[in-house]
Protein backbone atom coordinates (compact mmCIF):
# COMPACT_ATOMS: atom_id res chain seq x y z
CA UNK A 1 0.00 0.00 0.00
CA UNK A 2 1.13 3.53 -0.76
CA UNK A 3 -1.23 5.71 1.23
CA UNK A 4 -4.94 5.50 1.93
CA UNK A 5 -7.14 8.18 0.40
CA UNK A 6 -10.40 6.41 -0.52
CA UNK A 7 -11.50 2.87 0.35
CA UNK A 8 -12.88 2.34 -3.15
CA UNK A 9 -9.35 2.58 -4.56
CA UNK A 10 -8.49 -0.76 -2.91
CA UNK A 11 -9.40 -4.12 -4.41
CA UNK A 12 -12.08 -5.93 -2.43
CA UNK A 13 -9.68 -8.81 -1.68
CA UNK A 14 -7.26 -6.31 -0.07
CA UNK A 15 -10.06 -4.81 2.02
CA UNK A 16 -11.05 -8.30 3.13
CA UNK A 17 -7.47 -8.93 4.26
CA UNK A 18 -7.40 -5.71 6.27
CA UNK A 19 -10.79 -6.49 7.83
CA UNK A 20 -9.71 -10.02 8.71
CA UNK A 21 -6.58 -8.67 10.38
CA UNK A 22 -8.62 -6.02 12.23
CA UNK A 23 -10.91 -8.70 13.63
CA UNK A 24 -7.90 -10.76 14.71
CA UNK A 25 -6.48 -7.72 16.48
CA UNK A 26 -9.82 -7.21 18.18
CA UNK A 27 -9.45 -10.75 19.52
CA UNK A 28 -6.02 -9.82 20.95
CA UNK A 29 -3.74 -10.98 18.15
CA UNK A 30 -0.18 -9.71 18.65
CA UNK A 31 0.53 -6.55 16.60
CA UNK A 32 3.67 -6.27 14.47
CA UNK A 33 6.20 -3.81 15.93
CA UNK A 34 7.93 -1.09 13.91
CA UNK A 35 10.37 0.34 16.42
CA UNK A 36 11.99 3.58 15.32
CA UNK A 37 9.48 4.35 12.58
CA UNK A 38 7.41 7.54 12.82
CA UNK A 39 3.79 8.46 12.10
CA UNK A 40 2.73 12.09 11.71
CA UNK A 41 -0.81 13.13 12.65
CA UNK A 42 -1.95 16.56 11.45
CA UNK A 43 -5.41 17.77 12.43
CA UNK A 44 -6.98 20.80 10.78
CA UNK A 45 -10.38 19.73 12.15
CA UNK A 46 -11.78 18.47 15.48
CA UNK A 47 -11.40 14.83 16.40
CA UNK A 48 -12.10 12.45 19.27
CA UNK A 49 -12.26 8.87 17.94
CA UNK A 50 -9.82 9.43 15.06
CA UNK A 51 -7.24 11.11 17.25
CA UNK A 52 -7.46 8.66 20.14
CA UNK A 53 -7.53 5.54 17.95
CA UNK A 54 -4.50 6.55 15.88
CA UNK A 55 -2.57 7.44 19.04
CA UNK A 56 -3.36 4.06 20.56
CA UNK A 57 -2.62 2.18 17.32
CA UNK A 58 0.79 3.83 17.04
CA UNK A 59 1.58 2.78 20.61
CA UNK A 60 0.56 -0.83 19.96
CA UNK A 61 2.88 -0.93 16.94
CA UNK A 62 5.83 0.76 18.64
CA UNK A 63 5.68 3.70 16.24
CA UNK A 64 6.92 7.16 17.27
CA UNK A 65 4.15 9.74 17.05
CA UNK A 66 4.46 13.32 15.79
CA UNK A 67 1.09 14.96 16.44
CA UNK A 68 0.19 18.50 15.41
CA UNK A 69 -2.98 20.60 15.67
CA UNK A 70 -3.54 23.38 13.17
CA UNK A 71 -5.00 26.67 14.41
CA UNK A 72 -5.46 27.96 17.94
CA UNK A 73 -1.78 28.68 18.48
CA UNK A 74 -0.64 25.34 17.03
CA UNK A 75 0.64 24.95 13.48
CA UNK A 76 0.95 27.98 11.20
CA UNK A 77 -1.96 28.53 8.86
CA UNK A 78 -1.27 26.57 5.66
CA UNK A 79 -2.05 27.74 2.13
CA UNK A 80 -2.62 25.05 -0.49
CA UNK A 81 -3.41 26.93 -3.71
CA UNK A 82 -0.89 26.95 -6.57
CA UNK A 83 0.33 30.46 -7.39
CA UNK A 84 -1.09 31.91 -4.18
CA UNK A 85 -0.02 35.41 -3.18
CA UNK A 86 0.37 34.83 0.55
CA UNK A 87 -0.39 38.27 1.95
CA UNK A 88 -3.23 37.01 4.16
CA UNK A 89 -3.54 34.95 7.33
CA UNK A 90 -1.69 31.81 6.12
CA UNK A 91 2.04 31.94 6.81
CA UNK A 92 3.08 28.59 5.31
CA UNK A 93 2.44 26.75 2.06
CA UNK A 94 1.62 23.06 1.79
CA UNK A 95 4.60 22.61 -0.55
CA UNK A 96 7.03 23.32 2.30
CA UNK A 97 4.90 22.03 5.20
CA UNK A 98 4.30 18.65 3.55
CA UNK A 99 7.91 18.26 2.42
CA UNK A 100 9.29 19.03 5.88
CA UNK A 101 6.89 16.69 7.69
CA UNK A 102 7.74 14.03 5.12
CA UNK A 103 11.39 14.30 6.20
CA UNK A 104 10.44 13.87 9.86
CA UNK A 105 8.06 10.92 9.47
CA UNK A 106 7.59 7.71 7.48
CA UNK A 107 3.81 8.02 7.07
CA UNK A 108 1.58 11.10 7.39
CA UNK A 109 -2.10 11.18 8.35
CA UNK A 110 -4.11 14.34 7.69
CA UNK A 111 -7.64 15.42 8.68
CA UNK A 112 -9.04 18.47 6.89
CA UNK A 113 -12.76 19.24 6.60
CA UNK A 114 -14.13 21.29 3.68
CA UNK A 115 -14.13 25.07 3.91
CA UNK A 116 -17.78 25.01 2.85
CA UNK A 117 -17.57 28.03 0.55
CA UNK A 118 -16.89 26.62 -2.91
CA UNK A 119 -18.23 23.21 -3.83
CA UNK A 120 -15.80 22.92 -6.75
CA UNK A 121 -12.80 23.74 -4.56
CA UNK A 122 -13.79 21.36 -1.78
CA UNK A 123 -14.51 18.53 -4.23
CA UNK A 124 -10.83 18.62 -5.18
CA UNK A 125 -9.68 17.97 -1.59
CA UNK A 126 -6.91 20.56 -1.94
CA UNK A 127 -5.31 20.10 1.49
CA UNK A 128 -5.25 16.29 1.43
CA UNK A 129 -4.04 16.21 -2.14
CA UNK A 130 -1.43 18.85 -1.39
CA UNK A 131 0.09 16.59 1.26
CA UNK A 132 -0.15 13.59 -1.04
CA UNK A 133 1.60 15.57 -3.77
CA UNK A 134 4.47 17.11 -1.80
CA UNK A 135 5.22 15.02 1.30
CA UNK A 136 7.13 12.22 -0.40
CA UNK A 137 5.66 9.65 2.03
CA UNK A 138 2.40 7.65 2.15
CA UNK A 139 -0.53 9.79 3.32
CA UNK A 140 -3.58 8.54 5.20
CA UNK A 141 -6.84 10.44 4.83
CA UNK A 142 -8.30 10.84 8.35
CA UNK A 143 -11.32 12.59 6.76
CA UNK A 144 -11.35 15.09 3.96
CA UNK A 145 -13.94 17.11 2.11
CA UNK A 146 -15.01 14.09 0.10
CA UNK A 147 -14.03 10.84 1.85
CA UNK A 148 -13.60 9.24 5.26
CA UNK A 149 -11.93 5.91 4.39
CA UNK A 150 -10.85 5.08 7.94
CA UNK A 151 -14.48 5.17 9.08
CA UNK A 152 -15.52 3.09 6.09
CA UNK A 153 -12.87 0.45 6.82
CA UNK A 154 -14.01 0.25 10.45
CA UNK A 155 -17.65 0.01 9.34
CA UNK A 156 -16.86 -2.88 6.97
CA UNK A 157 -15.09 -4.51 9.93
CA UNK A 158 -18.19 -3.99 12.09
CA UNK A 159 -20.50 -5.47 9.45
CA UNK A 160 -18.31 -8.56 9.21
CA UNK A 161 -18.07 -8.79 13.00
CA UNK A 162 -21.88 -8.73 13.20
CA UNK A 163 -22.08 -11.29 10.38
CA UNK A 164 -24.30 -9.06 8.28
CA UNK A 165 -24.72 -10.88 4.94
CA UNK A 166 -22.63 -9.49 2.10
CA UNK A 167 -25.86 -9.13 0.12
CA UNK A 168 -27.80 -7.70 3.08
CA UNK A 169 -29.75 -4.47 2.91
CA UNK A 170 -28.27 -1.23 4.28
CA UNK A 171 -30.32 1.96 4.51
CA UNK A 172 -28.22 5.12 4.62
CA UNK A 173 -30.70 7.56 6.11
CA UNK A 174 -30.36 11.34 6.09
CA UNK A 175 -31.31 12.97 9.38
CA UNK A 176 -31.99 16.54 10.43
CA UNK A 177 -29.20 18.60 11.96
CA UNK A 178 -29.06 22.29 12.92
CA UNK A 179 -26.37 22.97 10.32
CA UNK A 180 -25.09 21.63 7.03
CA UNK A 181 -22.54 18.84 7.49
CA UNK A 182 -19.96 17.53 4.98
CA UNK A 183 -20.68 14.53 2.78
CA UNK A 184 -17.47 12.59 3.44
CA UNK A 185 -19.05 10.01 5.76
CA UNK A 186 -22.18 9.34 3.68
CA UNK A 187 -20.04 9.19 0.52
CA UNK A 188 -17.75 6.61 2.10
CA UNK A 189 -20.58 4.64 3.71
CA UNK A 190 -22.43 4.40 0.42
CA UNK A 191 -19.44 3.29 -1.64
CA UNK A 192 -18.22 0.92 1.09
CA UNK A 193 -21.57 -0.89 1.29
CA UNK A 194 -21.86 -1.01 -2.51
CA UNK A 195 -18.37 -2.49 -2.85
CA UNK A 196 -19.20 -5.06 -0.16
CA UNK A 197 -22.11 -6.27 -2.33
CA UNK A 198 -24.99 -4.90 -0.27
CA UNK A 199 -28.38 -3.67 -1.38
CA UNK A 200 -28.05 0.01 -0.48
CA UNK A 201 -30.86 2.54 -0.30
CA UNK A 202 -30.06 6.21 0.24
CA UNK A 203 -33.06 7.51 2.17
CA UNK A 204 -33.09 11.32 1.89
CA UNK A 205 -35.47 14.22 1.35
CA UNK A 206 -35.65 15.78 -2.07
CA UNK A 207 -32.93 18.38 -2.43
CA UNK A 208 -30.43 16.41 -0.32
CA UNK A 209 -29.12 14.02 -2.94
CA UNK A 210 -25.48 12.96 -2.77
CA UNK A 211 -23.12 14.09 -5.53
CA UNK A 212 -23.73 12.51 -8.92
CA UNK A 213 -20.14 11.32 -9.34
CA UNK A 214 -20.29 9.55 -5.96
CA UNK A 215 -23.60 7.89 -6.86
CA UNK A 216 -22.14 6.81 -10.20
CA UNK A 217 -19.09 5.31 -8.48
CA UNK A 218 -21.31 3.49 -5.98
CA UNK A 219 -23.40 2.00 -8.78
CA UNK A 220 -20.26 0.87 -10.61
CA UNK A 221 -18.94 -0.78 -7.44
CA UNK A 222 -22.32 -2.44 -6.89
CA UNK A 223 -22.34 -3.76 -10.46
CA UNK A 224 -18.97 -5.40 -9.83
CA UNK A 225 -19.92 -6.84 -6.45
CA UNK A 226 -23.46 -8.01 -7.17
CA UNK A 227 -25.01 -5.30 -4.99
CA UNK A 228 -27.38 -2.49 -5.86
CA UNK A 229 -27.89 1.22 -5.16
CA UNK A 230 -31.21 3.05 -5.00
CA UNK A 231 -32.56 6.36 -3.69
CA UNK A 232 -35.87 7.13 -2.00
CA UNK A 233 -37.64 9.63 0.24
CA UNK A 234 -40.12 6.98 1.42
CA UNK A 235 -40.00 5.27 4.83
CA UNK A 236 -40.74 2.02 3.04
CA UNK A 237 -36.99 2.10 2.30
CA UNK A 238 -36.48 0.66 5.80
CA UNK A 239 -38.51 -2.46 5.12
CA UNK A 240 -36.39 -5.56 5.68
CA UNK A 241 -33.16 -3.64 6.33
CA UNK A 242 -30.30 -5.46 8.05
CA UNK A 243 -28.59 -2.14 8.88
CA UNK A 244 -29.82 1.42 9.34
CA UNK A 245 -26.97 3.91 9.13
CA UNK A 246 -27.99 7.47 10.06
CA UNK A 247 -26.09 10.59 9.02
CA UNK A 248 -26.88 14.19 8.21
CA UNK A 249 -25.36 16.08 5.30
CA UNK A 250 -25.81 19.39 3.56
CA UNK A 251 -27.64 20.19 0.35
CA UNK A 252 -25.36 20.50 -2.67
CA UNK A 253 -27.90 22.83 -4.26
CA UNK A 254 -27.33 25.36 -1.47
CA UNK A 255 -23.62 24.72 -0.89
CA UNK A 256 -22.02 27.64 0.91
CA UNK A 257 -25.33 29.47 1.40
CA UNK A 258 -26.23 29.02 5.07
CA UNK A 259 -29.57 30.83 4.91
CA UNK A 260 -30.81 28.89 1.89
CA UNK A 261 -29.64 25.64 3.48
CA UNK A 262 -31.48 26.46 6.72
CA UNK A 263 -34.65 27.19 4.79
CA UNK A 264 -34.36 23.92 2.87
CA UNK A 265 -34.21 21.86 6.07
CA UNK A 266 -36.57 23.98 8.18
CA UNK A 267 -39.50 21.57 7.89
CA UNK A 268 -37.48 18.36 8.15
CA UNK A 269 -36.99 17.95 11.91
CA UNK A 270 -39.11 14.83 11.82
CA UNK A 271 -36.27 13.12 9.93
CA UNK A 272 -34.98 11.52 13.13
CA UNK A 273 -34.42 7.77 13.54
CA UNK A 274 -36.89 6.46 16.12
CA UNK A 275 -38.11 3.04 17.19
CA UNK A 276 -41.03 3.51 14.83
CA UNK A 277 -38.58 3.83 11.94
CA UNK A 278 -36.49 0.89 13.15
CA UNK A 279 -39.62 -1.27 13.49
CA UNK A 280 -39.85 -1.36 9.70
CA UNK A 281 -36.43 -3.01 9.50
CA UNK A 282 -35.67 -6.60 10.43
CA UNK A 283 -36.17 -7.51 14.12
CA UNK A 284 -32.42 -8.13 14.39
CA UNK A 285 -31.43 -4.96 12.48
CA UNK A 286 -28.40 -2.95 13.58
CA UNK A 287 -28.29 0.81 14.02
CA UNK A 288 -25.02 2.50 13.09
CA UNK A 289 -23.65 6.04 13.23
CA UNK A 290 -20.08 7.29 12.98
CA UNK A 291 -20.33 9.58 16.06
CA UNK A 292 -20.47 12.21 17.40
CA UNK A 293 -24.25 12.22 17.22
CA UNK A 294 -26.86 14.70 18.43
CA UNK A 295 -29.30 12.80 20.60
CA UNK A 296 -33.00 13.30 19.88
CA UNK A 297 -32.05 15.29 16.79
CA UNK A 298 -30.42 12.72 14.50
CA UNK A 299 -31.53 9.66 16.49
CA UNK A 300 -33.80 9.17 19.49
CA UNK A 301 -32.44 7.97 22.83
CA UNK A 302 -34.66 4.90 22.54
CA UNK A 303 -32.66 3.76 19.50
CA UNK A 304 -29.22 4.93 20.53
CA UNK A 305 -29.49 3.26 23.94
CA UNK A 306 -31.54 0.32 22.72
CA UNK A 307 -30.75 -3.21 21.55
CA UNK A 308 -30.29 -2.22 17.89
CA UNK A 309 -27.42 0.21 18.57
CA UNK A 310 -23.88 -0.78 17.53
CA UNK A 311 -22.24 2.65 17.69
CA UNK A 312 -19.77 1.79 20.45
CA UNK A 313 -18.61 -1.35 18.63
CA UNK A 314 -18.20 0.81 15.52
CA UNK A 315 -16.05 3.26 17.43
CA UNK A 316 -13.90 0.52 18.95
CA UNK A 317 -13.31 -0.94 15.52
CA UNK A 318 -11.69 2.32 14.45
CA UNK A 319 -8.75 1.24 16.61
CA UNK A 320 -8.49 -2.28 15.22
CA UNK A 321 -9.03 -1.30 11.59
CA UNK A 322 -6.45 1.49 11.77
CA UNK A 323 -3.94 -0.78 13.53
CA UNK A 324 -4.33 -3.23 10.64
CA UNK A 325 -4.00 -0.36 8.16
CA UNK A 326 -0.81 0.94 9.76
CA UNK A 327 0.65 -2.57 9.82
CA UNK A 328 0.02 -2.87 6.09
CA UNK A 329 1.45 0.57 5.28
CA UNK A 330 4.56 0.28 7.44
CA UNK A 331 5.22 -3.28 6.21
CA UNK A 332 5.43 -1.92 2.66
CA UNK A 333 7.96 0.80 3.46
CA UNK A 334 11.48 0.34 2.07
CA UNK A 335 14.15 -0.54 4.58
CA UNK A 336 15.94 2.71 3.71
CA UNK A 337 14.45 6.00 2.57
CA UNK A 338 16.26 8.06 -0.05
CA UNK A 339 17.47 11.46 1.11
CA UNK A 340 19.44 14.28 -0.49
CA UNK A 341 23.11 13.39 -0.16
CA UNK A 342 24.19 16.18 2.18
CA UNK A 343 27.14 15.86 4.53
CA UNK A 344 24.86 16.05 7.58
CA UNK A 345 22.87 13.05 6.44
CA UNK A 346 25.89 11.12 5.18
CA UNK A 347 27.63 11.52 8.53
CA UNK A 348 24.58 10.73 10.64
CA UNK A 349 24.44 7.46 12.60
CA UNK A 350 21.92 4.76 11.75
CA UNK A 351 18.53 6.39 12.11
CA UNK A 352 14.90 5.43 12.37
CA UNK A 353 14.37 5.72 8.66
CA UNK A 354 17.00 2.99 8.07
CA UNK A 355 15.61 0.47 10.52
CA UNK A 356 13.79 -2.63 9.41
CA UNK A 357 10.16 -2.99 10.48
Amino acid sequence: MNGFYHLGELATRDIDRLVSRALSLRERAKPIRFEGRALGLLFFSPSLRTQASFQRAAGLLGIDLVQLQAGGGGVWGIECGDGAVMDGANAEHVREAAAVLGRFTDVLAVRAFPRGVSRAEDAGDPMLNGFRRFSGVPVINMESSKWHPCQALADWTTLDMLRVPRDGKLVLSWAWHPKALPQAVPNSTLTMAAQRGMRVVVHRPRGFELARDVMDEARALADNSGGSVAESDDLASFDGAHVVYAKSWGSLEHYGDASAEAAARADLRHWCVTNAWMARARPDAHFMHCLPVRRNVVVADEVLDGPHSRVIDQAENRLHAQTALLEALFSCLPLERSRPSTRAIQDAPTSAMEMQP
